[in-house]
C-alpha cells in the first residue's frame, strides 16, 4: 500500500475495505450454506478479491488498496454487482445484514479453514450461532509504534461507529430489540470489542500474547480486537461496523475510518498516546450502542458526558475535520450524517421494511456511492 498517515499533508494515506455477505435463497430470503459455491465461482471473475468465511453462509469480497473514495466506491459497487450476477447464476441471492435476517438459527455450518476450526475449538459452544457479517477498514499505516497509538485514540470513537452502522435488529427471524445484534454476539467473546489501551507497540504485543497464553483468543499476532495493526501488511484495520445495507455508506464509513486515523496518527507523532478511557466504562458505552443504536444515547468521546449519538457524531465531524478538508472526504462524510438524521441507520430501515411486510427488492441493490 502506497502512502502514508504521518506527518503533514504527504501523500494520500490509501485505504481499502472487506465487506462480508449473507447467501441467501432468492424466494425465502432465509440463509443456505452455499458460500464455498458462490466464492468459487466468484473468484472466477474477481480473482482473489472474493472469498469464503467463517461459515458456510457467507461470502466476502475485498477492495484492493485506493487513494480516494471515488475510487473505492468504484470498485465496491463493481465487486458488489459482480457477486450479485454470480449469485443469480447460482439460483442464489446475497444479502448485506450484519445477522440472518430470516434462518441460521441453530448450530451454523462452519468453514474448514484452521483458523476457524482453531476458534470452535476455543470457545466452543459459544460459536454455535456465530454468523455475523461485517465491514472492515484497513488504512495504511507503516509504523506500527504510531498504530498502536492510533488504536487509543480511536477506543472512544468505536460506540459511535457500532451506532452509525447498526444494520442487524434481526437474527433467525426474531427482532431482537437491538440495533446492532452482531455487536451484542461479539462482545460475549474475552478477545473482541474495544482493544486495550497500551504504552506502545511493545505493549500491544505482550498484551496480545497474554491473552492468548490464557485462552481468551486464539493467535498471538492476530487478535480480533477492533482496532489492530496487521502483522504482516502495513495498515491499521477497524473492525467494529456492521456490513452496511448500501455501498455508499460503506465507503462513507470509510472516509470517517480514515479521518479518524490520520487525525490520530498526527496526535500519536506529537507525543500524545490518548486518553485512558477504563475499559468497563467503554464496554457500557458499546452496550448502549448495541441495544439502542442511532440516535440513542452514549458517553462523548472528549468529555465523558453522555450525549445522543447526533451530538457526537457533529463532535466526531469536528475532530476529524481538518483531515477530511485535506482528503477530499469532508462533503460525502456531511452527507453520510444528514442521512442519518433524515431516515436512521440500517437497523431502522430493516425494521420499517418488517413492518411492510417485507422487502422483496434485491438486497444487493445500493445508492450511488
Amino acid at each position: 500500500m502506497a502512502g502514508t498517515a504521518g506527518r503533514g499533508r504527504g501523500p494520500t494515506p490509501t485505504v481499502g475495505l472487506e465487506e462480508e455477505h449473507f447467501v441467501v435463497d432468492p424466494v425465502s430470503r432465509a440463509v443456505v450454506p452455499a458460500g464455498p459455491r458462490l466464492a468459487a465461482r466468484a473468484a472466477g471473475v474477481l480473482g482473489d478479491l472474493v472469498s469464503g468465511e467463517f461459515t458456510d453462509l457467507q461470502v466476502e469480497v475485498r477492495t484492493p488498496p485506493c487513494a480516494t473514495m471515488r475510487e473505492l466506491s468504484a470498485q465496491l459497487a463493481r465487486l458488489r454487482r459482480e457477486l450479485a450476477a454470480c449469485a443469480e447464476a447460482e439460483g442464489l441471492a446475497v444479502c448485506p445484514s450484519a445477522t440472518p435476517v430470516i434462518g441460521g438459527g441453530g448450530v451454523v455450518p462452519v468453514g474448514h479453514h484452521p483458523r476457524y476450526l482453531d476458534g470452535v475449538e476455543l470457545f466452543r459452544s459459544l460459536m454455535d450461532d456465530f454468523a455475523v457479517c461485517a465491514l472492515h477498514v484497513h488504512v495504511c499505516l507503516p509504523d506500527r509504534e504510531v498504530a498502536a497509538l492510533v488504536g487509543n485514540h480511536l477506543r472512544p470513537w468505536l460506540p459511535l461507529l457500532v451506532e452509525m452502522s447498526a444494520n442487524s435488529p434481526f437474527h433467525a427471524g426474531r427482532d431482537t430489540r437491538y440495533a446492532s445484534w452482531r455487536s451484542v454476539l461479539r462482545l460475549r467473546f474475552p478477545s473482541l470489542g474495544p482493544p486495550p489501551w497500551v504504552e506502545s507497540f511493545d505493549d500491544y504485543r505482550r498484551v496480545a500474547a497474554a491473552m492468548a497464553e490464557v485462552g481468551g483468543s486464539s493467535f498471538a499476532d492476530l487478535p480480533f480486537w477492533d482496532t489492530r495493526p496487521h502483522p504482516r501488511l502495513p495498515t491499521l484495520e477497524v473492525r467494529c461496523m456492521d456490513v452496511p445495507a448500501e455501498s455508499a455508506d460503506s465507503v462513507a464509513l470509510a472516509a470517517v475510518v480514515r479521518g479518524l486515523v490520520v487525525t490520530s496518527a498526527r496526535l500519536a507523532e506529537r507525543g500524545d498516546k490518548g486518553p485512558q478511557l477504563r475499559g468497563e466504562l467503554l464496554r457500557g458505552s458499546y452496550w448502549y450502542a448495541t441495544r439502542d443504536g442511532w440516535p440513542g444515547p452514549g458517553a462523548d468521546a472528549l468529555t465523558g458526558r453522555v450525549l445522543p449519538a447526533p451530538e457526537r457524531a457533529r463532535r466526531l465531524v469536528e475532530h476529524i475535520g481538518p483531515a477530511l478538508e485535506e482528503l477530499g472526504d469532508l462533503e460525502r462524510v456531511t452527507a453520510f450524517v444528514d442521512r442519518l438524521a433524515a431516515r436512521g441507520s440500517g437497523a431502522h430501515r430493516q425494521r420499517a421494511a418488517h413492518r411492510a411486510g417485507g422487502c422483496r427488492r434485491s438486497w444487493t441493490t445500493s445508492r450511488p456511492a
